[in-house]
Parts: C-alpha cells; structure tokens; sequence
C-alpha cells in the first residue's frame, strides 16, 4: 500500500516549499485531473505526469530568485470517501524585509495507491503575486486578458 492521501499531501506541499520541483511529478499517477480554478491567468488541466513534470520544471537562475516560504497553519479533514482529503494551509512567503506574507491555500485531493490522480488547487492569485513581488506581472496579464 502506497502513502495515505494526507502523506502524500504533507510531500507536495513541503517539496514545493522546500524547492524540490524535480520530485513532485512522482507523486503523481500516470494520468491525472489536476485544475487551479483560481489561477491568473487562467490554465489548463493538468492531465498526465508528463504535464506535470512541465509545470515544476523551474529554471535554476529562478530557483534562486523565489522568495523564501514554509508551510504553516496546516489542517487535513478526512472524508467519507477514504481516497479524499481537503487540506487547508498557507504558503508563509519570508520578503526581503524579514517580514511574511501569508497566501491562504485548500486543495481538496484524490490519492489512490499513494498518488494524486485528481486535485483542485485554490491558491490566492493576489497574494501569491504580492508575496513574489510580483504584483505588476499580474497586473498586466488583467489587463491583457480585458483587452
């Protein structure tokens, strides 16, 4: 038997924080149903590994540039279904002033053999560019998309 769904979870989340890109797309089946309903700007399903493995893949000259962040305020309900978890938490982004910006998160996930097959991420897009520093990129792809 493979990781329980709050396991493989806890990995996601923590290697996204911690920079591992590279290993993320394990923890994913074959063929997935990955969606951020909230992204700006908007994006594709993410259907197989492979797609994921492109979304993770970061430049190394952009791994350094990311901001520091951890996870905290992490809590994992369990469902009827035991495939199925929604997990709140917040990425805390460390800004160049030792301050932290909070960017409140809930994915609700679908782990089977210990692999994600099918998630919903919503992930504030406001402060997520905020805590990058990255509030006028967003700024603009808004205005590119109301044009």
């Amino acid at each position: 038997m493979g990781l329980s769904p709050r396991e493989v979870f806890l990995r996601l989340v923590h290697g996204v924080a911690d920079g591992n890109f590279d290993e993320l797309p394990d923890l994913y089946g074959e063929a997935t149903d990955v969606r951020h309903p909230m992204a700006t700007p908007e994006s594709e399903p993410l259907t197989s590994r492979r797609a994921l493995r492109e979304h993770f893949t970061v430049e190394p000259e952009v791994r350094e540039s990311l901001p520091k962040r951890s996870v905290v305020d992490v809590v994992v309900h369990e469902t009827a279904d035991p495939e199925v978890i929604v997990a709140e938490f917040a990425y805390a982004f460390t800004l160049p002033d030792d301050s932290l910006a909070k960017v409140p998160c809930v994915f609700v996930m679908r782990v089977r053999d210990g692999r994600i097959i099918e998630s919903r991420d919503y992930i504030d897009p406001i402060r997520t560019y905020t805590a990058r520093g990255e509030l006028d990129r967003l700024v603009a792809s808004l205005r590119k998309g109301a044009s």
